[in-house]
């Protein structure tokens, strides 16, 4: 059986983020996928206890198989700088706080590197990750499929599109701008995206017997 014919109709995004429901509705809806959201359903968030970005999707995902008996779909992405030990790593969005205050996680990272020392590019190396997990009622094991986007991080912040750290990061081999001065179609459109989130869309549709674009817009962080 195929991955795709294993998923059947319906697959459960577990999330409460509109804009990934939307986004994921619209990549599989080619294939005769009903997307429906943990949200929309009313599931509680389970708190993330995993030390990796796949823990933390996989447990995301296997909360919402138990309780609707469906195939579940989960993420979990995040900024790692490597000479902050690779953080903010899994608690990249908890760097930003209850209000989400992004600008203060920025800072947070440029203070962690000036107390480094860092200052060259080779210094400031950081990645995105994304990981995707699905999960299946019938199976013990996790589907995992991971993205990642090298490359540094800049002096200070540049650009207003995007969201999280976008503006700080600086993409490898590309033109020396930051996520948050590149469109959505720019980061994410094309068979070889630079979003870290969409490589692991395109890996997970690819899976799916789907190639082609992942899409122009990069998903919300979580």
């Amino acid at each position: 059986m195929s991955l795709l014919d294993a998923i059947g109709p319906e697959l459960v995004l577990a999330t409460h983020n509109k804009g990934k429901v939307a986004e994921f509705a619209t990549l599989l809806a080619p294939l005769g996928i009903t997307v429906v959201s943990a949200g929309d359903l009313g599931l509680p968030e389970p708190e993330e206890t995993g030390r990796t970005f796949a823990e933390n999707a996989i447990l995301k995902a296997a909360a919402a198989s138990r309780a609707t008996g469906k195939p579940a779909l989960a993420d979990d992405s995040g900024l790692c700088v490597s000479a902050l030990n690779d953080d903010p790593g899994i608690y990249s969005a908890r760097w930003a706080g209850p209000g989400k205050d992004f600008g203060a996680a920025m800072e947070r990272v440029l203070s962690g590197l000036r107390g480094e020392g860092a200052i060259t590019p080779e210094q400031r190396e950081a990645r995105f990750v994304a990981v995707l997990a699905l999960t299946l009622p019938q199976e013990d094991e996790a589907h995992v499929f991971e993205g990642v986007c090298s490359g540094t991080i800049a002096a200070s912040p540049r650009g207003t599109n995007g969201f999280g750290y976008d503006p700080l990061f600086i993409p490898a081999d590309a033109d020396g701008r930051t996520f948050g001065e590149m469109t959505g179609e720019e980061k994410a459109g094309g068979p070889d995206p630079l979003s870290h989130r969409a490589r692991a869309v395109s890996i997970f549709m690819e899976a799916l017997g789907l190639t082609g674009e992942a899409g122009a817009n990069d998903a919300p962080a979580a």
